[in-house]
């Protein structure tokens, strides 16, 4: 279910199914990179102002699920315009810098991002750009990324499957929403 947080900024409500915390697993496969399944957090948060503070964090799973070693980290601010273009502001923690550019579909919670500006550190990795695409799918949040190097063309080597976390402030509130529901656990059946 997508709330809309009362002080959110009006200009960011179509973004509002992005907000909350998400957690899952992935595949992470790009030539010259391990080929893993990955963990990933992922916190879209609000402070009243016109964006979306963003934060990733990934790490390899072995064959078990179990933790490791951290993969990728990223932060980021996410803005909307009027005409559903979305531009997102994205540091990484290999010294990649990234302003994207996009839009948000009509009629669903779907977002194609694109690169529009790449500024990389000298030890950072080759990157030349990306394109990503985020969805809200069943009440889940998945996404893919594509990526390309000077070497390899754009290609797939990300992509996700995250759940909303649920945190106890909120299971609360909707068990408040719920109302006075029959307590013998029968009569709320009939």
């Amino acid at each position: 279910m997508i709330q809309i947080p009362s002080d959110l900024h009006p200009d960011l409500v179509p973004l509002a199914f992005l907000l909350g915390t998400w957690e899952g697993a992935g595949v992470s496969d790009f030539p010259g990179a391990e080929k893993c399944n990955f963990g990933q957090s992922v916190t879209f948060g609000h402070d009243g102002r016109d964006f979306i503070e963003y934060t990733s964090r990934t790490w390899v799973l072995d064959a078990e699920g179990n933790k490791v070693r951290p993969l990728e980290s990223e932060s980021g601010y996410w803005r909307i315009d009027k005409d559903r273009r979305v531009e997102v502001v994205m540091v990484r923690d290999q010294g990649i810098v990234e302003v994207w550019y996009g839009e948000l579909a009509d009629k669903k919670p779907q977002i194609d991002l694109a690169t529009d500006a790449v500024a990389r550190t000298a030890a950072s990795g080759p990157y030349s750009g990306g394109k990503r695409l985020y969805g809200y799918v069943k009440s889940d949040l998945m996404w893919v990324g594509e990526k390309a190097t000077p070497e390899v063309p754009l290609r797939p080597y990300m992509s996700a499957h995250l759940k909303k976390v649920v945190t106890p402030e909120e299971v609360e509130a909707m068990a408040k929403s719920l109302g006075d529901l029959p307590d013998d656990g029968i009569a709320f059946f009939k």
